[in-house]
């Protein structure tokens, strides 16, 4: 049987996308840097190993590096049929280079490429690197009342297993959303909701710097962060998840209702 190598396994969407490939009886090749198959973008040693004997593979690009294009020639001259890459939406508007260099390198690799660009992940409120600040009762993030289509992790590892496995998806970037948008303050209330805890929202530069500034963030950092977000527009959501998956996308109160119950 074909062996599929997902990579940032332990992460948000890789141990998901591992779930959804073994729940269909599929071998999977598990791979993290400090996984059961290692993989580390800064060891060369790691990549043949890792990649060896597997048909396709899920990659994401590591934090804040830019995907190895050699890793990606290397993994196709080694017999990969298929790859999926996992982007992020908005990332023109962003000025994202990293990513865009990603799709760039996975549209030209000679295998057949998905590309699936995600929109802000549900997760990163309980996982990820907002749950801090929403446990001690205020978050910040420099966005206004800007609306965005948050998606569950579980549905971009859904769609990115299907993209793995079947056929009719070569060629295609999927642009991954909940079923609605939403405000940033929307989703705390949804969160508060289901919590029975009360989260402040503030959307302006100066009350995210001063949260960064108290979590010891160097200022050029903040400050590109700001720039970032400033390019944020409203994002509407679309029908990928039913499209790919044949089922609803998860709405953002019921991720809170699971994640943030008490």
């Amino acid at each position: 049987m074909d062996e599929i190598l997902v990579l940032g396994a332990t992460g948000t969407t890789g141990k998901r996308v591992v779930r959804e490939l073994e729940a269909r009886g599929l071998v999977v090749r598990a791979a993290s840097r400090r996984g059961r198959v290692r993989f580390d973008w800064g060891e060369r040693d790691t990549w043949v190993p890792a990649v060896a004997g597997v048909s396709a593979v899920y990659l994401m690009a590591p934090h804040e590096l830019p995907i190895d294009p050699e890793f990606v020639h290397e993994a196709v001259a080694r017999g990969v049929r298929r790859v999926v890459l996992l982007s992020s939406r908005g990332i023109e508007e962003m000025g994202d280079d990293r990513l865009l260099g990603a799709e760039a390198t996975v549209r030209a690799c000679g295998a057949e490429w998905t590309v699936v660009r995600a929109d802000w992940f549900d997760q990163n409120f309980d996982e990820g690197f907002f749950r801090p600040a929403i446990e001690a009762g205020s978050l910040a993030v420099p966005v206004g009342d800007v609306r965005q289509g948050f998606v569950d992790a579980d549905d971009i590892a859904a769609v990115a297993a299907v993209a793995l496995t079947e056929d009719g998806h070569a060629g295609r970037t999927y642009e991954v959303t909940g079923p609605r948008a939403l405000s940033f303050a929307e989703a705390l209330g949804l969160i508060g909701a289901a919590s029975g805890r009360s989260v402040r929202f503030g959307g302006t530069a100066d009350e995210y710097r001063a949260q960064q500034d108290a979590m010891g963030m160097p200022q050029e950092q903040t400050e590109a962060e700001i720039e970032a977000f400033a390019q944020l527009k409203d994002t509407e959501p679309t029908e990928a998840v039913p499209e790919v998956t044949g089922r609803a996308a998860i709405d953002f109160a019921d991720y809170a209702t699971r994640a943030w119950a008490t």
